[in-house]
């Protein structure tokens, strides 16, 4: 439970000093140019890969504890 809390104010401190930021000036140059699309279509295809990688795997794994 102290690991959980400890892990929940980390969080809640760094996303707060984030949010404090004004501008980021990467994202708005990606923004203008509109290249920020062709960076989220990159991470959405590296996470929809890496969902499908890890639900093979958990079928095979499956199958082999059979």
């Amino acid at each position: 439970m102290k690991k959980i809390i400890t892990i929940l104010l980390l969080f809640f401190l760094t996303s707060s000093y984030t949010f404090a930021q004004n501008q980021i000036e990467m994202a708005t140059g990606l923004r203008s140019s509109g290249k920020i699309y062709v960076v989220v279509l990159v991470l959405l295809t590296i996470f929809i890969v890496l969902g499908i990688f890890l639900f093979m795997l958990d079928r095979r794994i499956k199958k082999l504890e059979k």
